[in-house]
């Protein structure tokens, strides 16, 4: 079959497919390279990485970046404060932004324009870090885990993607179940979500990925170390190797020491970098056949 399809093609279109697979090389290669490049940088020695030089593999071999991430006194807390909080974070702000699309996609909600007009505002602008802050504190938010959770519960980017994709379902479906007696909570967890869950699904990653990787938070609102996450524990030990590396390149003293240190700023960024991507690369596979298929029904139906 794939013989009679090459000789059915024509010269020219053999020559298409061919510049067309090599800008697909090309773009795939120009991509993954910085990914393996920190992976590179990662496993190689710090004062060996100043030199440069260093593309396809480490030059000095080394695990001392990873030790120094690893040997923070509260980088196993960070973890699991991080895993607790993008977990529920992302089921309660799923659940929440979901039940809210769902009610704003009603025609005959009351009071409809005035909640979606609220809601665009909250879009474009804010009242500031300071007024945030002062709220969230009156609120008795502040150095408790809850910051994480409530203050996000709804992403009103997410809403506006759910809102045109729950525009599209037919209201049959619900008018049945009511028929049958099933109320709106029922509606939307025994039938809505269901049918549509490649919507869910990308909604999912999207928020555990915001979750995961957010550090602001943490930095701003929370005070104990043992509500830290691990993204700013990561920043945190960054910032210090190169405040530490500035101050002795300033100072013009311990030189020596610094030249030939085992790991420094330039290999601790990649390696604290993979320490916070391997994680989701790994749920990634998981929810790759939604992603594509909620991404699209999402575009076509907004």
């Amino acid at each position: 079959m794939k013989m009679k399809l090459l000789r059915n093609k024509s010269a020219g279109d053999i020559v298409l497919d061919i510049i067309v697979y090599v800008i697909i090389l090309f773009v795939f290669a120009i991509t993954l390279y910085p990914f393996y490049y920190s992976i590179v940088m990662s496993f190689n020695q710090g004062s060996d990485a100043v030199r440069g030089g260093i593309y396809f593999w480490p030059r000095k071999f080394t695990l001392e970046n990873y030790k120094a991430v690893m040997s923070i006194d509260y980088i196993y807390s960070a973890m699991v404060v991080t895993v607790v909080r993008t977990l529920i974070g992302t089921i309660c702000s799923l659940s929440f932004t979901g039940l809210f699309a769902y009610s704003i996609s009603h025609k005959n909600l009351m009071f409809k324009k005035f909640y979606i007009v609220v809601m665009l505002i909250t879009l474009y602008f804010n009242g500031g870090l300071v007024p945030y802050y002062m709220t969230l504190k009156q609120l008795g938010l502040m150095n408790h885990f809850l910051v994480y959770i409530i203050p996000n519960l709804l992403g009103v980017f997410n809403a506006v993607i759910m809102i045109s994709f729950f525009r599209e379902i037919p209201d049959s479906l619900e008018e049945a179940a009511r028929i049958d007696g099933a109320n709106d909570l029922t509606i939307f967890f025994r039938i809505i979500f269901p049918i549509s869950t490649p919507l869910f699904a990308t909604m999912a990653l999207y928020m555990g990925v915001w979750h995961w990787n957010t550090w602001t938070d943490a930095a701003f609102f929370v005070t104990k170390k043992d509500l830290k996450t691990l993204s700013y524990v990561l920043i945190n030990l960054i910032n210090q190797t190169e405040a530490a590396a500035r101050l002795t390149t300033t100072a013009g003293v311990g030189s020596m020491n610094v030249n030939e240190s085992s790991y420094t700023a330039e290999t601790l960024r990649p390696a604290a970098m993979m320490v916070v991507v391997i994680p989701i690369i790994c749920v990634y596979p998981f929810l790759q056949k939604y992603f594509m298929k909620g991404i699209m029904i999402g575009s076509l139906k907004g």
